[in-house]
């Protein structure tokens, strides 16, 4: 199989997995905060404490195939465009960045809920609203992250529609896509009272990502054929 099919193809399977690690991590892991009761919140914690660890688990392990997604992704297109290759690989290591800074904090909550004795000299109901107060932090922080997911998506679809080896609609689709995530990022961090219904919104232009996966991971790449 030709590399640049068969790097297609590796790409498409790790797109494919961060995808279904990003729907599980969305939409799956059980929601321990309850809004404005940090003692339900912090009860919710302590009592599945293990599903909690393993959402963390989940969000790491989902930032790191997204290096290797981004990894491969370069090595496909470098000879399209080295600097737009460049800037894509740039936008999703910083992105991945502020992702572990942002799961750093609901590492946090742990250490605030664990009982330890260091943290005897506060009082419980403290230590409750602290921890309710980080998870707050962790869903704002999540704001700037998706600014970053939106962003890799630009020289993403420029790359995309300038290669010969995929269809140029699909570069458009990613696009769209991006815009979708930088509107859904602005409107979370200036009004985030706003976001559920501007995230419904713009779902369908989430969605411009889900034909990109698809074509990589089963019909890899168009390799032209050799002139006789």
């Amino acid at each position: 199989m030709d590399s640049t099919k068969a790097a297609a193809h590796r790409a498409g399977a790790l797109y494919f997995l961060f995808a279904l690690l990003s729907i599980y991590s969305e939409f799956l892991v059980p929601r321990f905060m309850v809004p404005g009761n940090a003692a339900a919140t912090a009860h919710n914690i302590v009592a599945s404490e293990t599903a909690y660890r393993f959402g963390v688990l989940t969000s790491f392990a989902n930032l790191v195939v997204f290096l290797f997604v981004v990894w491969t992704l370069q090595s496909l297109f470098r000879d399209v465009d080295r600097r737009q290759a460049t800037l894509m690989v740039l936008l999703v290591a910083v992105g991945v960045a502020v992702g572990i800074a942002n799961l750093l904090v609901k590492v946090a909550v742990l250490v605030l809920l664990s009982g330890a004795d260091f943290l005897a000299v506060m009082p419980r109901p403290q230590l409750e609203a602290l921890a309710l107060g980080l998870l707050r932090m962790h869903s704002g922080g999540a704001g700037l992250v998706t600014a970053f997911w939106g962003l890799w998506l630009f020289p993403f679809g420029v790359l995309v529609i300038k290669s010969r080896f995929l269809p140029r609609i699909l570069g458009f689709l990613l696009l769209v896509a991006g815009v979708g995530y930088l509107v859904t990022s602005c409107v979370s961090i200036a009004l985030p009272a706003y976001r559920p219904v501007v995230s419904r919104v713009m779902m369908p232009l989430y969605m411009g990502e889900v034909p990109v996966i698809l074509w990589l991971l089963i019909m890899g790449a168009r390799v032209p054929r050799p002139k006789p």
